[in-house]
């Protein structure tokens, strides 16, 4: 167990050390910005974790309450050492941190409680740098308008790739703000959503002046609790709203990490709104890719396996297609063979999942280097997502799930249509709309089920009713 956790921490490290030096010696940087020293402080601190874990648990016998108790240390010292490095380093190393602080379904409690502090608390500019930026783009000063800063760098060792394409668009306030509107039409239609508006005339490529939106963070529970808001609905609204980008439209906000996802009570009706902060960083899927994504998850959530095998192949898996569809899920094989839908993830299964994954961590970056770069995103998007479901104690409910397969149906039915006949339209037509019934049916089930009542028609509905494709 202690060479698992030494794994998982060197990874980690070796991860926030591999960006850097790539990004410097690639001069994705000015070197002046981003020198040797701060190479030289991630390798210096993964060897320091490297040792704390070899030296303190070696000796002890393992399961022991002892080593246990050890182990916790030792992961609390580790965490404080790489949120140092990460506010010394900044840049990249502040996003690594952030996306380590949101998997708290996979990283040890005090890994991600200490990293959590990089979401709202991150190191900032000098006001000197932001008010000298300002009067070179604006000819104003600081007190008047409102600014927010984007570190653009992107996450993990095996993105870093996607950094160098991305990283002009992110320095790009102005693409941020055509993100920011661009997905407030799109999305338009979901009254429990908030993009701020952008005031354009007081806004640059490196000036962004938004609408400011006051809200507790969407992973804060006693925010809502102390607020009256449900966090059950709060949930549901992200994935709706998450499943309507990738699915429908293939146009995905990819950093919801808790810092850029707010919750708070509309002034006007009392409902549940969430805003969606930081619009710099989209991807675009294409038409081949959300269509083969659709299929894939629609055969996971009704358990299709020879399907699952398929679109995870067609997704460029071969044969760690079971690795593929575990991570998108992060459920374990024999969950995703028995049903994701069926049953929420146990407290067992949790724990197999944190102990399995430095193990796999070779497979995993096969398995990375084989993919679409499009799924590199979107591997990034589900962990911040599931990362807020585990802190709301929502993650993986049959309701999330469903929403997702009413979007695929939406989505797969669109499709068809541009290219048949009026006939054939109709057909299809009415074939989305009997698979949305059977959809809106097979929840309905669940929640009589839920309240333990008409066993006896649960049983001959599940029956006398396939499940819907």
């Amino acid at each position: 167990m202690a060479r698992r956790a030494l794994k998982l921490a060197s990874w980690t490290s070796m991860a926030l050390a591999a960006s850097g030096f790539y990004l410097y010696s690639n001069k994705y940087l000015d070197p002046n910005d981003f020198g040797a020293v701060r190479v030289g402080r991630a390798v210096a601190t993964t060897a320091v974790i490297s040792y704390d874990y070899l030296t303190s648990l070696r000796s002890v016998p393992y399961g022991s309450e002892e080593y246990l108790q050890l182990r916790s240390e030792v992961h609390l010292r580790s965490a404080r050492r790489l949120c140092e490095l990460c506010c010394a380093n900044r840049g990249t190393f502040i996003k690594v941190g952030q996306h380590l602080g949101a998997l708290d379904y996979l990283l040890p409690q005090e890994y991600t409680s200490t990293l959590k502090v990089l979401h709202s608390r991150a190191p900032q500019s000098s006001m000197q740098e932001i008010r000298q930026v300002i009067r070179e783009d604006l000819g104003k000063e600081v007190l008047v308008l409102f600014v927010k800063q984007l570190f653009p760098e992107f996450e993990f060792m095996w993105l870093v790739d996607e950094a160098k394409k991305n990283l002009p668009l992110e320095l790009d306030f102005l693409n941020e703000g055509r993100n920011a509107e661009k997905v407030a039409q799109m999305l338009k239609h979901f009254d429990f959503l908030k993009v701020p508006q952008i005031y354009w005339e007081l806004s640059t490529k490196r000036v962004l002046l938004m609408e400011f939106v006051d809200g507790g963070q969407v992973n804060d529970r006693d925010y809502m609790e102390r607020n009256k808001i449900d966090v059950n609905e709060v949930s549901r609204h992200l994935g709706k709203m998450y499943s309507e980008m990738m699915f429908v439209h293939g146009f995905v906000h990819c950093d919801p990490h808790p810092g850029n996802v707010l919750v708070r009570k509309r002034p006007d009706t009392g409902k549940a709104e969430i805003v969606l902060l930081d619009h710099g960083l989209y991807q675009l899927l294409t038409e081949e890719f959300r269509l083969d994504y659709c299929h894939l998850w629609q055969s996971l959530i009704w358990t299709d396996m020879r399907r699952v095998k398929k679109y995870c192949q067609r997704l460029g898996a071969g044969d760690l297609y079971p690795l593929l569809a575990c991570m998108l899920t992060a459920r374990s094989w024999n969950s995703v063979n028995r049903g994701i839908s069926q049953a929420p993830v146990t407290a067992t299964e949790d724990v197999e999942i944190r102990n399995n994954a430095a193990a796999y961590l070779p497979q995993i970056s096969q398995l990375l280097a084989h993919v679409p770069r499009q799924m590199l995103l979107i591997f990034k998007t589900n962990d911040l997502l599931r990362g807020i479901e585990a802190a709301l104690g929502t993650r993986a409910s049959a309701s999330s799930f469903l929403n997702m397969s009413r979007c695929c149906v939406r989505a797969l039915a669109a499709h068809k249509k541009k290219t048949c006949s009026f006939f054939r339209r109709t057909q299809i037509s009415f074939s989305e709309a009997f698979s949305l019934w059977q959809i809106d049916l097979h929840e309905l089930i669940l929640r009589v089920k839920g309240l333990r009542l008409a066993r006896w028609l649960l049983a001959l509905l599940c029956w006398r009713l396939p499940a819907p494709h």
